[in-house]
């Protein structure tokens, strides 16, 4: 396998990353997850705006231009690592750098640390046609988490006991109200009309989530863009969670009991229809 570090393309065994480097000790650092169809790269140019205005956020010197050069990268890694017959995963990292530990940041002239691999992405078929199971959970994650930041002990909580059920994620609630998933964001239907919690600090800004904001217009489809108070998610008539990776994934199960009779809903079925469409017409394939 091939990745790529600091400018160079290297064999996985060759990409070694200091042990000072401040995305190992503190979390400080950004990352993306790219979906790629053949060679292309899914909405390419979101996923930039989101690791621009997280690097911003987090202060990290590494500017656009640089981001925009990732692409590049990321195509030459699937074409290299024999990707471009299928569907991959590009991961990629931008960390402060390595320098010597302190809570402050290092000096200015510490190059950030660039990482990006890719890996075959196999779709879970079966589970987008019928369905997956779901657990809830406490949301213990920091409070600016419209910066997708490298730090995710919360998120790998709240997937581990999803795992422990037996389900596939956690949707996460505070407050009384659904934020959004460990690893997705949500989306239920309830008395007729979609639900999500609206854009801000509480929830990350998902690529998925924002096509899937012009697919509901599109298809005029009735949208609340309001925080779902977490004791209605029991009553909801369909619940989805949809991501880079997960596509539009209905929830036939929560908490081990079924969401309305456990089959996906129909404004779900409509929007993972939709969805696929533009998914695998943007990069000019079929499914």
């Amino acid at each position: 396998m091939i990745m790529y570090l600091n400018g160079q393309f290297l064999p996985r065994e060759q990409a070694l990353i200091p042990v000072e480097d401040r995305g190992f000790i503190f979390g400080d650092g950004i990352y993306e997850g790219v979906r790629a169809v053949g060679t292309k790269m899914f909405e390419w140019a979101w996923h930039a705006d989101r690791m621009e205005n997280g690097l911003k956020g987090l202060r990290i010197n590494f500017n656009r231009a640089q981001i925009d050069a990732l692409e590049a990268v990321c195509e030459r890694l699937v074409q290299d690592n024999g990707l471009t017959d299928g569907e991959a995963f590009l991961y990629l990292e931008v960390s402060r750098g390595a320098a010597p530990r302190t809570h402050f940041f290092p000096p200015a002239t510490v190059p950030p640390t660039v990482f990006v691999s890719a890996s075959k992405l196999v779709v879970p078929r079966k589970m987008r046609d019928e369905g997956c199971s779901a657990v809830t959970f406490p949301d213990m994650r920091w409070k600016r988490r419209d910066w997708k930041t490298v730090n995710l002990l919360g998120n790998v909580l709240a997937r581990q006991a999803a795992a422990e059920a037996g389900a596939y994620e956690a949707i996460l609630h505070e407050d009384g109200i659904v934020t959004e998933g460990a690893a997705t964001n949500v989306f239920a239907v309830i008395d007729g009309v979609l639900r999500t919690h609206p854009l801000g600090e509480r929830i990350l800004p998902g690529i998925t989530r924002m096509v899937l904001m012009e697919l509901i217009a599109e298809h005029k489809l009735p949208l609340r863009e309001e925080p779902i108070p977490f004791a209605q998610l029991d009553g909801a008539s369909e619940i989805f969670v949809c991501g880079s990776t997960t596509d539009v994934t209905p929830v036939v199960t929560l908490d081990g009991k079924p969401v309305a009779g456990g089959k996906p809903g129909p404004m779900t079925v409509a929007l993972r229809d939709a969805f696929e469409a533009r998914l695998y017409q943007a990069a000019g394939t079929a499914r």
